[in-house]
């Protein structure tokens, strides 16, 4: 007797197919990917992607999610490997340089991108945590830094996180306008230009801080 097969066995490689969804979403924004788009780049029916990865948005929290632990993982290794504060934030800022220039991927950072013109409250929201995440990640490695006398007392580690984020996401975008890998190199010295010396100490933001005598 010949047994009934149950459901339809899978014609396609799930990782590829994740990858390919995160180019698209990558390149144009998680509000301007349509799912036709999706089902174009990623080589399968609709059908078949709402069954391997739910609806778009599932999708595109699955993409963020591999995202982070593959092509966007740079800035925690560097914090989290750096021996020093300095060091951590220059190699973050160096390799930014060259991940969001990289002619074999879309420029800039996936994060940063696809909240462009989002309207998704909830997909909004999730890419502004993730955002504040590395803005608080950074504030934590400088406060290391700090508490081992790397900055001058009185830093303000929470306005300097804030700066060097700043300059992290404007090279993202600067990437997406056009500038090479070394004007961005350019950014990111100069970014370190900003770093607190010993004398005079840094002010913060709110001119609190005092110089050594």
């Amino acid at each position: 007797m010949v047994t009934k097969q149950r459901g339809r066995p899978r014609s396609f490689d799930r990782d590829t197919a994740l990858e390919k969804a995160m180019r698209a979403f990558w390149e144009h924004g998680y509000e301007a990917t349509s799912v036709s788009d999706l089902t174009r780049e990623m080589g399968i029916g609709a059908p078949s992607l709402y069954a391997a990865f739910g609806d778009k948005r599932t999708l595109f929290e699955e993409v963020v999610r591999v995202y982070g632990t593959t092509h966007g993982a740079g800035p925690d290794r560097a914090l989290a490997e750096e021996p020093t504060a300095r060091g951590a934030i220059e190699r973050l800022l160096r390799e930014a340089a060259d991940a969001f220039t990289d002619p074999a991927l879309p420029h800039g950072c996936l994060v940063i991108h696809a909240a462009t013109n989002c309207t998704t409250p909830e997909v909004e929201q999730a890419l502004r945590e993730r955002r504040s995440g590395t803005v608080a990640a950074i504030a934590d490695r400088l406060r290391q830094g700090a508490a081992a006398g790397e900055l001058p007392e009185g830093t303000d580690t929470a306005a300097l996180a804030r700066c060097f984020a700043a300059v992290f996401q404007g090279m993202s975008q600067q990437a997406r306008d056009g500038a090479s890998r070394a004007d961005l190199e350019a950014v990111a010295a100069l970014a370190m230009a900003v770093w607190p010396g010993i004398e005079p100490m840094y002010s913060g933001a709110r001119g609190e801080g005092r110089t050594l005598e």
